[in-house]
Parts: C-alpha cells; structure tokens; sequence
C-alpha cells in the first residue's frame, strides 16, 4: 500500500539543504581565511568549494604568485582554526589549500591584472572563443592583442572585452 501524501507536504528536499549548509560552511572558511591572508596582503583568497563529504578547497594565490611552502602553512593555520571553530563537531572533514592551477578560469581583477603579458584563451558568453596575448586590464574588461599570419602577411589586433561578455579566461602554457 503506497501512503499518499497531503498538497503541500511534500518532503523538504535534502539537496536544498545541504546547499544552505554548504554556503554558510564556505561563509565562516572565508572569514577565518582571510583572517589569516590580512597578515600577508600579498596573497589572496580565489575560491572555496565544499563538497557533500565535508572535503574542502580552497584555493588562494599571490600578486607574484604563490609557493606549495605557503599554501601547506595556510592549509596548516587553516586546518587548526577549523578544528577550534568547531564548524565540522565530529571532526568529519579534509583540507586542500592551493593555487587555483593553470587549468581554473581566473576570476578576480587581482588575478587579471597579476597575468598581463601572457597568453590567455577566453570563452566569450556567446560560446565564441578569441586567443591573444593579455595586454591591459581594465575595472571593466581586458584588452588582448591576438596576432594572424606571419613575417610580411603578419598582422595584429587589439579586441577590447568587457567582463559582462566573458564567460571564462584560461591562461595558455606554450612550450
């Protein structure tokens, strides 16, 4: 026999919850990180994920980059005040802390502006991709300098994007 509900008292689904969970677990990590980043303002937060395991990322970086020395001292400062905060009571948790990698799309002006002079790929909100060498930055968009052709049929053009027209940025690694 199938019990039938009542209109209106359908179960409160679990996604919805572990999502408000989830966002008010990545507000108190991002106050105590960056409670720690105030002493060092040259490094800075990117990003935070949290996944339904409690396994958190967080992924921080630095105006001249960032060292795998200073992201294990983070992920150890980090790691203690999570403990104390008693954020996670079963201790039912793991920490990643590292930089968000060439593979993450930049997110922050700070990370734009840190990357001037390289190689970069967007995807713009039209699903149209442009590559170019990232020449200036902007509060609102970027200017990239894409090259076609070659010696004497060489030519070079500067697209200026603004942010609300981009999608995702990649850094590209040439070897």
């Amino acid at each position: 026999m199938v019990k039938k509900q009542k209109k209106g008292t359908e179960s409160f689904p679990s996604s919805f919850l572990t999502r408000i969970m989830s966002s008010e677990t990545i507000k108190v990590v991002e106050s105590l990180i960056q409670a720690l980043l105030a002493n060092e303002p040259g490094y800075f937060l990117v990003d935070i994920r949290i996944k339904p395991t409690n396994n958190l990322k967080v992924f921080i970086d630095g105006d001249q980059g960032i060292s795998i020395e200073k992201c294990v001292q983070y992920n150890r400062a980090l790691y203690k005040k999570l403990e104390e905060s008693g954020l996670f009571p079963t201790g039912d948790f793991s920490l990643e802390v590292s930089s968000p990698g060439l593979d993450e799309p930049l997110k922050l002006l700070r990370q734009y502006k840190k990357n001037v002079g390289r190689l970069v790929e967007l995807v713009l909100q039209d699903g149209t991709k442009k590559e170019g060498r990232l020449m200036e930055v902007s509060e609102d968009g970027i200017i990239v300098e894409e090259t076609k052709g070659k010696n004497k049929k060489k030519e070079v053009i500067n697209h200026t994007f603004l942010f609300d027209n981009i999608k995702t940025t990649k850094i590209q690694v040439v070897f």
